[in-house]
């Protein structure tokens, strides 16, 4: 089996093996690729261990700049990717905002994972 046919789940009619998998479809594969751009940074990873691991999973920026060493802009900059990329939510509360993990995003990124990957 080639590499494509376990990705896709393809088999051509002339191949010596047929294949159990159904590979993943293009709108899983989507997802999966667009969390995993964004979870591509380190800083980007840090901050979501930071969020989750803070008191009630939220944090407010103010509180992550020095664990990870970056200034604020750049925290920011960071979170605004997590955010735009529904691994996090933002609350807006005066000066402050205020991020919280997104409800149920990752068990469902980990299922999906999960799901397309199988190691035997």
């Amino acid at each position: 089996m080639t590499t494509t046919e376990a990705v896709t789940g393809a088999v051509l009619d002339n191949t010596c093996c047929s294949s159990t998998n159904t590979g993943v479809d293009a709108e899983t594969a989507r997802e999966l690729a667009t969390a995993f751009k964004a979870l591509g940074d380190p800083t980007r990873v840090q901050l979501l261990a930071l969020v989750a691991a803070h008191t009630e999973s939220e944090a407010c920026v103010c509180d992550l700049t020095a664990p990870v060493g970056l200034s604020q802009p750049t925290v920011s900059h960071h979170l605004k990717i997590l955010v735009d990329n529904g691994l996090l939510t933002r609350e807006q509360r005066g000066r402050w905002a205020y991020y919280r993990l997104a409800d149920g995003t990752l068990p469902e990124l980990a299922r999906k994972l999960t799901s397309v990957i199988s190691v035997d």
